[in-house]
């Protein structure tokens, strides 16, 4: 878990800012610019498509920098989808609060999704300059990720309702707004003056939350690698698809009825590791061994397939 191991170089770096910024283009040029709902058979195929792309990617890690870097992709790449997916609940609950049309909300996603990449990308950065002085970190990042692991384990209160935070409640109050939906238009004009709209407000909602899963995904990625360049990659990846996977599974959230657990072992697991790898950096512990990119890739995909398995026969017994 040494920092920069794989050498990375500037035309890497910009491969995958080329790759973000094409997809982002083709999402607003072909998917947003003309509001529409999105069929089954549309969001199948560009999930399929993104997830491809995403596999591929670690297939050309494999091939250019390795067996472990390649790993580790796969490890943190698997680890973020999972997390999206629960993010997903999250961001069904902020739309219906704003009642945003079907038809629109492909560009608060878009538009969520940008600002969740830029956001990851500063946490990413600090993240890596901190990890390279202070070993410490990983205490506080193992603590942290352990409380989100147990908090998964909490049973959710039956008030799902949204309530807005202070960015959203301050944008309300201080700015002037227009509670319409007659375009897609973050800000309109009113008297002649502009004046924002539900959409902007649904997407600074989701702007500010995708903050707080930062938290959460980035020490959990991080715990993986040190290496800024898989963090990075393996949080666009999974989250450039995830606005397709949003209508593709709309419907089958209250499916996944076991993922809380399948990620409180997986945040758990990699927990475990920040923390005995901090232990490791003042030569403590030793005698135990820090899980290899193997046993970590292995207990994150054996983890996913038995929530998911055990998901889809519980909710056929509850069907049945």
């Amino acid at each position: 878990m040494s920092a920069g191991i794989l050498g990375v170089q500037d035309w890497e770096w910009l491969l995958i800012a080329g790759i973000v910024l094409m997809l982002i283009t083709i999402d607003i040029v072909g998917h947003v610019r003309s509001p529409h709902e999105p069929t089954l058979k549309e969001a199948a195929t560009w999930t399929a498509f993104y997830v491809t792309l995403a596999c591929s990617f670690g297939l050309y890690m494999y091939l250019v920098h390795g067996v472990d870097p390649s790993g580790e992709y796969f490890a943190g790449y698997i680890t973020e989808y999972s997390l999206s997916i629960d993010n997903l609940f999250v961001f069904i609950i902020i739309i219906g609060s704003f009642k945003i049309p079907r038809k629109y909300q492909q560009k608060v996603l878009l538009y969520g999704i940008i600002i969740a990449l830029v956001l990851r990308l500063i946490f990413i950065i600090v993240g890596a300059a901190i990890i390279e002085r202070f070993v410490g970190i990983f205490f506080i990042f193992g603590l942290f990720l352990l409380y989100t692991a147990v908090q998964q384990l909490v049973p959710e209160g039956e008030d799902e309702e949204y309530k807005p935070n202070a960015l959203v409640v301050f944008a309300q109050k201080h700015l002037r707004f227009k509670d319409t939906f007659e375009t897609d238009k973050l800000l309109v004009k009113v008297e002649g003056k502009r004046a924002i709209t539900p959409l902007f407000l649904c997407v600074a909602a989701i702007g500010s939350v995708d903050l707080m899963f930062a938290l959460d995904s980035i020490p959990a990625v991080f715990g993986l690698t040190k290496e800024p360049f898989i963090v990075f990659s393996a949080n666009a990846f999974a989250l450039l698809g995830l606005r397709q996977l949003y209508f593709l599974i709309d419907g089958l959230m209250e499916r996944l009825v076991f993922l809380h657990y399948g990620l409180a072992a997986i945040l758990g697991f990699i927990a475990f590791k920040l923390i005995l790898h901090a232990f490791h950096g003042y030569n403590l512990l030793k005698f135990i061994p820090e899980p290899s990119t193997a046993v970590s890739l292995g207990f994150i995909v054996v983890t996913v397939i038995i929530t998911v398995l055990a998901s889809v026969i519980a909710s056929r017994g509850k069907k049945n």
